[in-house]
């Protein structure tokens, strides 16, 4: 398999990378800017977000923008706040139909960056912020997002573990923000911020499609008509943490299964040598049916309802995640903490290496599927400062060996053990 390339260039100090794919007959536009990850704009950038899909100038209602949407044959558009490490993203997103593909010739790889442009640049506006009605209505659907993550006992358990670890460091906060911080964010904050954000801050605009890339620059060029000014340094993510002791963290809620989440520091990050070798770790570890979570935790000992493990790549985590009955918290720990030990002593056997090969692979594989996927892999290399086609993620997968997984497993060291569990006192959670 051959990896498609994306064509790099400069636009209005805006980074723009363009993939020529035959294979898809639609075109896909994701504009990303990313900043620091920090308490004072994390959720003015996640209110940012909502506010900016609502409407712009030129389409200064919901229903006239999504009326153009349908002129540009049911064209999809949509916003979005991630994290990567320490940085927050906000994400604008469109899919277009390529007009190579249609009968009618209307420009629509033009039509739909001028719409994004027009999202991006010409936001509705009243005074001197943001259209107020607009912005007291998202403030009350962000509420409502972070409100929801509560709800949702899985997520909820995930971001707490992530707070107890980090509660020193940017990491610790949600993409969506503070809840504690919204009614005080006014139409004019909000349209400073963003003024400020998108003159100064990094913007890397993907395209994938059957496109031709100068044309994609030239229309870029033409009709995303920012501003910009010298473009900021952004701080890298924070990645050697020492542990010198795991600390226990039990919360109580009014829940009937408890959330084991075990969070621990790898020390190492998609930038590293040794990146692809963590990914088998965790592979073997927990990120797979295959794997030794879900074989011995959840279906020989009968301990979880689910038991699995994921990596956070820019910022060197990974996490534990599980559901139990809350009589079996220290059997569960006990038993998870014997996986990671079974992984330093190299116990792996060939099987597992090589259905998690396999499966790695053929996940990675499918990513080339996908435009928002593939757009995510070299995105990936932009965060890191490192990139990594699917060639060499392939290769490395199939040369990575036992030893080099357990001397992964060496710098893997639990952070935080984290438990949700219910109000009465009983079995060795206490």
């Amino acid at each position: 398999m051959t990896s498609l390339t994306f064509v790099d260039d400069t636009v209005r100090q805006m980074s723009v990378h363009v993939l020529k794919a035959n294979k898809f007959k639609t075109n896909t536009i994701v504009l990303q800017i990313h900043q620091d990850l920090r308490e004072q704009t994390v959720t003015k950038t996640a209110l940012l977000s909502l506010v900016l899909k609502r409407a712009t100038e030129k389409y200064p209602t919901s229903q006239k923008l999504r009326e153009h949407l349908d002129r540009l044959y049911g064209a999809v558009f949509d916003t979005d706040v991630i994290k990567k490490g320490e940085r927050q993203i906000l994400q604008l997103y469109l899919e277009v139909a390529n007009e190579r593909y249609l009968s009618d010739p209307a420009p629509l790889l033009a039509e739909g960056i001028q719409f994004l442009g027009e999202v991006i640049a010409r936001p509705l506006t009243e005074g001197n912020g943001f259209f107020s009605r607009h912005v007291e209505t998202e403030k009350e659907t962000l509420k409502r997002k972070l409100e929801s993550l509560v709800d949702d006992k899985i997520r909820y358990a995930a971001q707490r573990v992530t707070e107890s670890m980090c509660h020193d460091e940017p990491y610790r906060f949600h993409p969506y923000g503070r809840k504690e911080d919204i009614d005080s964010i006014t139409p004019e904050d909000l349209y400073e911020f963003y003024l400020h954000l998108v003159r100064t801050h990094p913007i890397d605009v993907y395209v994938v499609g059957d496109v031709d890339p100068e044309q994609v620059k030239t229309e870029i060029e033409k009709r995303i008509p920012l501003e910009r000014k010298s473009v900021v340094n952004l701080n890298r993510t924070v990645i050697l943490h020492p542990v010198s002791q795991a600390k226990e963290v039990i919360e109580r809620m009014q829940v009937t299964q408890g959330k084991l989440n075990i969070g621990c520091r790898t020390q190492l990050s998609y930038a590293d040598d040794e990146y692809v070798h963590l990914l088998m770790y965790n592979g073997i570890l927990g990120g797979f049916p295959h794997s030794k979570l879900f074989i011995n935790v959840r279906e020989k000992a009968s301990l979880a309802y689910y038991a699995s493990s994921r990596l956070e790549s820019h910022k060197g985590l990974l996490i534990i995640m599980s559901g139990i009955e809350i009589p079996n918290y220290q059997k569960a720990v006990d038993i998870m903490k014997e996986q990671m030990k079974m992984m330093r002593d190299g116990q792996i056997s060939e099987q597992e290496l090589k259905q998690t090969r396999a499966t790695l692979s053929n996940q990675l594989r499918e990513m080339m599927d996908h435009p928002r996927t593939m757009i995510d892999l070299h995105f990936n290399g932009i965060i890191s400062g490192r990139h990594r086609t699917l060639e060499e993620l392939l290769d490395e997968i199939n040369r990575t060996r036992i030893e080099d997984i357990q001397r992964v497993s060496e710098k893997v060291a639990i952070d935080t053990i984290y438990f949700l569990r219910n109000h009465e006192q009983e079995g060795s959670s206490s």
